[in-house]
């Protein structure tokens, strides 16, 4: 059997909801039926409760604790090409405080209740009984990922797993607010005929932007930035690019994973770049 569906079954076992994840810590790539939200379903992430497609394409919504879903046949072709397996510690009742650099393990040894510790290649996972919201950059190099989220699964840890404090509630509470959106520059007046003349262009290239993004195996970051960038040199000089299409990228970059803070600095470095 597949040594990452042995260790997902010995965590679903325990309770534990699992699901496998692809090179790059990215969850499995949506199902034809799933595509583009065609099944209606959760992209982004942002609504509780398990997917309802058969295979495991919608991230932390897809894991489960059921064996007979983690070994069916629609299943295996995701464990056959997985690099690692991810839990879903809300779902499990659990959180995780991501400590990403070694700054941000000091600060914690300093400031929380000791606590199961699970290292990482940067830093160290700190487990507490209990689930709460999710939120990525609370603090430099700290993420909480509890409710609607999923980590690497890395092991055990070691140390007793204390309940959750009000001290990691509290940083929600204290995370440091968004950066405004920079403001899309309008054609200048008397600048000429929009080159949109139907809304089915517009739609489409925000749609290929989407898929580009969402379809990221790697350096996220990257492909997000010029992702932003190539919309807004195409799209970002008429009156046709509303919030409602910008909130699109920006939802699909943080599926992915993006901070909202990154996806600001991603869209303002691209205003930059283009002279908006």
């Amino acid at each position: 059997m597949n040594t990452h569906l042995t260790t997902a079954l010995d965590l679903a076992a325990r309770g534990v909801p699992v699901l496998p994840l692809r090179a790059g810590k990215l969850p499995a790539g949506n199902c034809p039926a799933c595509r583009d939200n065609a099944c209606g379903g959760r992209p982004n992430m942002k609504t509780p409760g398990p997917c309802t497609c058969p295979r495991p394409c919608h991230a932390w919504a897809a894991a489960t604790t059921d064996p007979a879903v983690l070994t069916s046949r629609t299943w295996r072709a995701a464990w056959a090409d997985a690099a690692a397996v991810a839990w879903h510690p809300g779902g499990a009742g659990l959180t995780v405080v991501d400590l990403d650099h070694a700054d941000a393990v000091a600060w914690a040894r300093a400031t929380l209740p000791a606590t199961r510790a699970v290292a990482t290649t940067r830093g160290e996972h700190w487990l507490y009984r209990g689930a709460m919201a999710s939120s990525n950059g609370v603090r430099d190099g700290v993420d909480i990922k509890s409710a609607m989220s999923y980590a690497r699964w890395l092991g055990p840890g070691s140390g007793t797993m204390a309940p959750l404090p009000d001290t990691v509630r509290g940083l929600n509470d204290r995370k440091p607010a968004t950066p405004v959106r920079p403001v899309i520059v309008k054609a200048p007046a008397g600048g000429g005929e929009c080159p949109h003349r139907t809304p089915t262009y517009l739609e489409r290239g925000i749609g290929m932007a989407e898929q580009q993004i969402t379809g990221a195996r790697s350096a996220v970051h990257h492909i997000v930035y010029r992702t932003f960038l190539a919309v807004l040199a195409t799209h970002g000089r008429c009156d046709c690019l509303t919030d409602t299409h910008i909130s699109r990228l920006f939802a699909a970059a943080q599926a992915k994973g993006e901070s909202p803070r990154h996806c600001a600095d991603a869209w303002a470095n691209a205003t930059t770049a283009l002279g908006m």
